[in-house]
């Protein structure tokens, strides 16, 4: 294994563990639970012996991080669209129809290394990773971390509500104004703001456009709440029902919205993607009906 970081251990003021010195003195190892989760691994040597969380710490002792030597991974030739990008994160557009990530070849994250060189940062990740995920089905946006330390701070805010994200669906029925849905999902507290834009026609068959905005990030939560609404999402196979006009297009469900503060720079990052195409081509199709 190659060394990662060293660090020299200056004059210090009291006697002290290795398990309360050590946090942060790492930059791949920022916080309390990645430094145990390495020191069990380990990873850490002190003065070339492997570290223990009670080792007490002296003046003039040298701390080294052990890197891991992963294996090269299979990467999935895919162009993606890229919506931003620096040294610690990306934003991209992901197509519908491929997984985020998950036990298969075909994934974004596999496709991640195909469309970023790796990062120049301390801490850099192996391969740029997304710090959330949207259904195989749904497209939009999708936050990529591209170092360790952005990548803590990114699932932190998640954690935190701290990320927004916003979502356009179009539904069947409709829906008389704004609402907020509070239905458990697996049992678990979830809650989602809708916002109605406008209400379709065709065929008689009635429609709503709505932007749904998640306060809570469970499972399907969206899928699951204005289907339990009786509103289900066009296209939607597992809760939704089937359409007699809207017959293609896949499920109507995209992450158009995505607003947060960026870890690093502290710049307020705000995205938004324009109405995709067939939700445009359904609008067309009601006012020629």
């Amino acid at each position: 294994m190659k060394i990662k970081e060293t660090h020299i251990v200056p004059a210090v003021a009291e006697k002290i563990r290795l398990q309360e010195y050590a946090v942060s003195i790492f930059t791949s190892l920022p916080t309390k639970s990645s430094l145990k989760k390495a020191l069990k691994k380990g990873l850490i040597l002190l003065d070339g012996q492997a570290a223990k969380t009670s080792d007490w710490i002296k003046e003039g002792q040298k701390l080294e991080l052990l890197e891991i030597e992963n294996p090269v991974k299979k990467v999935y030739t895919l162009k993606l669209e890229i919506i931003f990008e620096d040294d610690y994160l990306a934003v991209i557009h992901k197509p519908a129809g491929i997984p985020t990530s998950g036990n298969y070849f075909k994934t974004i994250e596999n496709a991640l290394p195909f469309n970023f060189k790796k990062t120049k940062v301390k801490d850099a990740l192996p391969a740029p990773l997304p710090v959330h995920r949207l259904d195989n089905p749904t497209s939009g946006l999708l936050l990529i971390a591209k170092s360790k330390s952005v990548q803590v701070d990114l699932n932190r805010l998640f954690e935190e509500k701290n990320i927004q994200k916003s979502y356009h669906a179009l539904v069947f029925g409709l829906l008389p104004g704004s609402i907020i849905l509070k239905d458990p999902v697996e049992e678990k507290e979830a809650e989602t703001k809708i916002e109605v834009l406008e209400h379709f026609q065709i065929k008689s068959e009635n429609f709503s456009l709505v932007k749904a905005f998640p306060r809570t990030g469970r499972t399907h939560q969206i899928r699951i709440h204005l289907a339990t609404n009786d509103n289900p999402i066009v296209g939607d196979n597992i809760y939704g029902k089937t359409s007699e006009i809207i017959k293609k297009g896949g499920l109507f469900l995209a992450a158009t919205g995505l607003e947060f503060q960026h870890p690093v720079t502290k710049e307020n990052m705000r995205f938004e993607l324009p109405l995709p195409k067939k939700f445009r081509e359904i609008k067309s199709l009601a006012k020629n009906t």
